[in-house]
C-alpha cells in the first residue's frame, strides 16, 4: 500500500512456531515449544502520613522465571554434555543462552538472551527405531538475568571463569 505517494513498509509477521536455540553464538536446537520467560520485579508499597490519595512504590530486585524449551531437535549433543556436566560436581558451566524468533522470511525478528543459564532439569523423549536425530522431549533452564534485542546473537559472548554476570533487562 502506499501513503501520500510512497510506498510503506510492509508488515513483518512474527511467527511464533520458528525460533532456535543458540549457544555461544552457535545454533545448537530448534524447539517446538518455549515456555516461562518472564520476570517479576519485587515491590514494597509504602504510605505517607496525611497523603490518602496514593502510595509509594519502591522497586526492588528482579526475579527471573525458569524457562522450559520442549520437543526439541538437533545434531549436537551440546544439552546432554551440559547436563552431564552439571550433574558433576565440579565441572558444573553456566552459559549464555539465545532464543531467537524468526519470521516468514527467516530474519531474526528477536532475541531473548538468558544470561549465565544452568539446565536444571531435562527429559529424554521415548527412544523410535525410525529417528535419526537427537531429540530432546524437554530442557528447564534457571538463569541470572536477561537481554531482549531485535537482532541475531544480542552480543552474546562465553562467560569467563570467575567473572559474575550481571542481570539486565533492555
Amino acid at each position: 500500500m502506499s501513503q501520500n505517494g510512497q510506498a510503506s513498509p510492509e508488515l513483518n509477521y512474527v511467527t511464533a512456531n520458528r525460533f532456535y536455540v543458540e549457544i555461544e553464538t552457535q545454533i545448537t536446537a530448534s524447539f517446538s515449544e518455549c515456555s516461562g520467560l518472564g520476570v517479576k520485579i519485587k515491590k514494597e508499597t509504602h504510605f505517607e502520613g496525611g497523603v490518602n490519595d496514593y502510595q509509594r512504590v519502591i522497586l526492588g530486585q528482579a526475579e527471573f522465571s525458569d524457562v522450559t524449551l520442549k520437543r526439541g531437535i538437533t545434531d549436537n549433543l551440546v544439552f546432554w554434555d551440559w547436563v552431564t556436566k552439571t550433574l558433576t560436581a565440579s565441572q558444573k558451566k553456566r552459559r549464555h543462552v539465545n532464543i531467537l524468533l524468526f519470521n516468514q522470511a527467516g530474519e531474526t525478528m528477536q532475541c531473548w538472551t538468558l544470561k549465565a543459564a544452568i539446565p536444571i532439569a531435562w527429559k529424554a523423549p521415548a527412544l523410535q527405531a525410525n529417528s535419526n536425530t537427537v531429540a530432546i522431549e524437554e530442557l528447564t533452564l534457571a538463569y541470572e538475568g536477561l537481554k531482549i534485542t531485535k537482532s541475531k546473537g544480542g552480543g552474546v559472548q562465553e562467560l569467563t571463569p570467575g567473572r559474575q554476570p550481571s542481570g539486565f533487562i533492555m
